[in-house]
């Protein structure tokens, strides 16, 4: 074991579950071999406490930095911001400037309100949507963070959760008291989510515009029309989606507004910064309850937002990482097909996911992938999240050593290895477990 996991095993002795963000648990790549820790991090690149250096063509962060580690623009401001003072008894002028800037590109918004995450924000936008409808049953489709009022779902059901990113979600603290207002229906499944409001006095819908499917069939409009009908506040969570695709909001794409939409890791590039915006009518019930914090009014957050946005701008960067992850998705197509492995592929192109499509040794296979390209000096998975700098040579030796891995796990499949005497440690995790 490397520096990196004899830190961590100290980490789950005095940090329950390891670290504070399950997506980042060694657990959830190579348990006992994750390098777990960083030194530095620079452009696509990251160094661990030992000073090794990994090409990150994973997570980037966990979806958070589409202009790389570091991006100098970025960081020069946060550090005149950090040398002027970035907290005091008056409040920052770069709030009201990305206010403005946020209101600016979704024409339909009026008013914002910041958070520093996105499980924040979710809270936020969903304790004005109840005030403004007036009205406490939600329904919800995808992953909205960890708070009460989403695991709630799972209260009348373990497993209701399970097809929106994470299974295995347990209910232990959550009052009980919550069951039965919050209601999960599936992407793409109108009848789902109208049979809800029929029956359920849904005041709020509140989803992901897209993660792994696109919508059919008119979807998106056909639920802004059912939001409208019925007096529902409509809330699109695009924490994760939001400034990938284009500039702002995925549903610029599509055309359909919202009443309230929120964006989190990409607007500050590893800087925390979330925000909520919505129509003025549903906003002011902001002022009815509430809702206060006090480092949502620190100005690093801001500061880096205003800046994203500008290089965002500048080079366009949603057309570039878009256009990468595209390739990425051939790729992987191409690789699986040479080596006869069958995979699904999934995400938005800048979020792009595979999974091998080959039974109970599939989660096998995924360690083994991770293990053995952490040998070639890669930090990577089944997922791809796309920056502006990863480069074609970055890529395409990225191409020739997954291949190669490829080529091992095709022998395993045919027999001729066996994938558990090949792994050098326990299989990775494929949801939330609790740690020992």
């Amino acid at each position: 074991m490397g520096k990196g996991q004899d830190l961590y095993k100290k980490a789950k002795r005095i940090i329950p579950g390891g670290t504070m963000l399950l997506s980042k648990r060694p657990e959830m790549f190579l348990p006992n071999n994750w390098p777990s820790y960083y030194s530095k991090a620079k452009g696509c690149k990251i160094w661990d406490l030992e000073g090794k250096e990994y090409t990150d063509v994973s997570i980037m962060g966990i979806g958070t930095n589409t202009l790389g580690y570091g991006n100098e623009a970025v960081d020069n401001a946060v550090l005149q911001t950090v040398q002027s003072g970035n907290m005091s008894t008056l409040n920052c002028p770069e709030e009201v400037f990305l206010a403005e800037k946020l209101i600016e590109l979704h024409s339909w918004a009026d008013m914002v309100r910041f958070a520093r995450s996105g499980g924040e924000a979710n809270a936020i936008a969903i304790r004005i949507a109840r005030a403004a409808s007036g009205k406490d049953n939600v329904a919800i489709c995808g992953y909205h963070g960890w708070h009460d009022w989403y695991l709630s779902a799972n209260l009348s059901g373990d497993e209701k959760l399970n097809g929106h990113l994470l299974p295995g979600l347990s209910t232990v603290g959550v009052p009980k008291e919550l069951e039965g207002s919050v209601h999960p229906f599936h992407y793409n499944k109108y009848d789902e989510l109208l049979e809800l409001v029929n029956t359920k006095n849904i005041g709020v819908i509140k989803m992901e515009v897209s993660r792994n499917e696109i919508p059919r069939d008119n979807f998106l409009q056909k639920v802004r029309d059912l939001a409208t009908k019925n007096n529902i506040v409509l809330i699109f969570d695009e924490c994760t989606s939001g400034f990938r695709q284009t500039f702002g909001g995925l549903h610029k794409m599509y055309g359909v507004e919202p009443d309230m939409a929120m964006f989190g890791k990409t607007l500050g590039n590893g800087y925390a910064i979330s925000a909520v915006i919505g129509r003025r009518e549903v906003m002011e019930a902001a002022q009815n309850t509430f809702i206060s914090s006090t480092f949502w009014t620190e100005r690093i957050g801001p500061t880096a937002g205003l800046k994203v946005l500008e290089v965002m701008e500048e080079m366009k960067s949603w057309e570039i990482i878009t256009k990468k992850g595209l390739e990425i998705k051939e790729k992987w197509s191409e690789i699986a097909r040479a080596n006869g492995l069958p995979i699904s592929i999934s995400g938005l192109p800048a979020l792009a996911a595979f999974g091998f499509d080959l039974g109970e040794k599939s989660l096998a296979y995924k360690t083994l992938l991770t293990q053995e390209m952490l040998k070639k000096g890669y930090l990577a998975s089944t997922s791809f999240y796309a920056s502006t700098e990863h480069s074609d040579e970055v890529l395409n030796m990225y191409y020739e050593e997954l291949n190669e891995v490829f080529t091992v796990i095709k022998d395993c499949q045919n027999e001729k290895q066996d994938v558990y005497e090949l792994l050098e440690g326990p299989v990775c995790h494929g949801g939330f477990k609790r740690l020992n």
